[in-house]
């Protein structure tokens, strides 16, 4: 952008050096000769399969069978985390965002506490 205080000095224009090729920030395919498959990753399935079992726990909780439908939801993000190490990056799909064993972990942890947190509260009087 021209300075609009000095009118005179022209915007300064930057051209890319000849010298450095351009480079993917993605990650090689593991086998280039491999063609993309469509649905492209059976992690997908799964990762529908986990939000529909998630989608049940909702309705069981709503139903009032919180702690049913909290151990489901946690069950459900513990088979994510299995899943999760068993299926290579390509294939995981959108359970993969990070390292595969931070991934696994955080689903696992999550998991677990749902599942003690739904058996360690104590029931209420007059409640749920």
């Amino acid at each position: 952008m021209a300075d609009p205080e000095r009118p005179d000095r022209p915007e300064p224009t930057v051209e890319p050096p000849e010298s450095v090729p351009p480079v993917s920030a993605e990650p090689p395919p593991e086998d280039p000769d491999e063609p993309r498959r469509y649905p492209s990753t059976i992690g997908g399935a799964f990762y529908l399969l986990v939000l529909g079992v998630v989608a049940v726990a909702l309705v069981v909780v709503a139903l009032g069978e919180w702690r049913s439908g909290i151990r489901l939801m946690g069950g459900a993000l513990i088979f994510a985390a299995a899943v999760r190490l068993v299926l290579r990056r390509r294939d995981a799909g959108m359970l993969a965002v990070r390292h595969k064993v931070l991934d696994a972990a955080v689903l696992i942890v999550l998991g677990g506490l749902l599942i003690f947190l739904a058996g360690s509260i104590p029931d209420q009087p007059g409640g749920f």
